[in-house]
């Protein structure tokens, strides 16, 4: 216990935030840590990551895995940052949470989606750094889940990646939602359409709308693929899904490409 004293001394108000974002996108590569909490920092700002995630690694506070792994941050290759013993300890010891996460290697799926929810969200703040939009608030899965009631009274989880809330311009008093699933070319259409349908049995329930003075989250769809033609045609292909369903609102959803996120929020997405 002296020793994680030691430890948790040695650590910023920033080395905190960023032990806690780690935490929460369960996996970061020091291009998204750069952004997410050294976009301000004068000079280099990638050698001042760098350099606060190598002690980090150090202290045992971060662990890193060595991928390459496309991504559309600007930096989802080389090393990837994980919460590492001693940085577990320190986050159990300020919550409820008593017993270790065990560390397992994610699978290249697994770590795929994690840096994709994780670039969605660096690219919604730099946009708000580049006052393209006011980022509100920014929810990540499991905080951005919802809990509600289905047929015959069973406890159902709605569980989008994401949940956004901006502003356009910056200052606006109008404030939009929306639900944002990341996908990456690896489940089925009928897979995507299950989910849309989930969407929609929520919807319904009206919860939502309670709680944001009747509107409810637009749901966006960001589908990448490896390779551009893969990834268009999945997105045609779940738009024709949606259309063909009739117990599905086409404006319920946008399907698009990752780079048309900040557009999308842009052009506001509450129903």
């Amino acid at each position: 216990m002296r020793d994680l004293d030691k430890v948790a001394r040695q650590l910023t108000e920033r080395d905190t935030a960023i032990l806690r974002s780690v935490a929460e996108h369960k996996f970061l590569t020091i291009g998204q840590i750069e952004v997410l909490h050294f976009d301000n920092t004068p000079g280099s700002r990638a050698r001042a990551a760098r350099r606060a995630c190598a002690r980090l690694r150090r202290l045992g506070v971060l662990g890193g895995l060595t991928r390459t792994v496309g991504g559309t941050s600007g930096g989802s290759g080389g090393l990837i940052h994980y919460v590492d013993e001693v940085g577990d300890r320190l986050l159990r010891r300020d919550s409820e949470r008593r017993t270790r996460r065990p560390f397992r290697e994610p699978t290249e799926r697994f770590l795929n989606h994690q840096l994709g929810i994780a670039d969605a969200h660096v690219a919604l703040v730099q946009a708000d750094h580049a006052r393209q939009l006011e980022l509100l608030r920014c929810d990540i899965e499991p905080t951005a889940w919802r809990d509600y009631v289905g047929i015959g009274g069973a406890r159902l989880t709605l569980k989008p990646d994401l949940y956004a809330e901006t502003a356009c311009p910056p200052g606006s008093e109008y404030v939009d939602a929306a639900f944002i699933e990341i996908d990456k070319g690896t489940e089925s259409i009928p897979t995507l359409i299950k989910k849309c349908r989930e969407y929609e049995n929520y919807r319904r329930q009206g919860i939502e709308q309670e709680r944001s003075d009747g509107a409810f989250p637009i749901v966006v769809w960001s589908i990448t693929a490896e390779s551009e033609a893969k990834a268009e045609r999945r997105r045609i292909a779940l738009r024709e899904a949606i259309a063909r369903d009739r117990g599905l609102p086409d404006d319920l959803f946008q399907v698009i490409a990752s780079e048309q996120l900040i557009d999308t929020m842009q052009k506001g997405t509450s129903l």
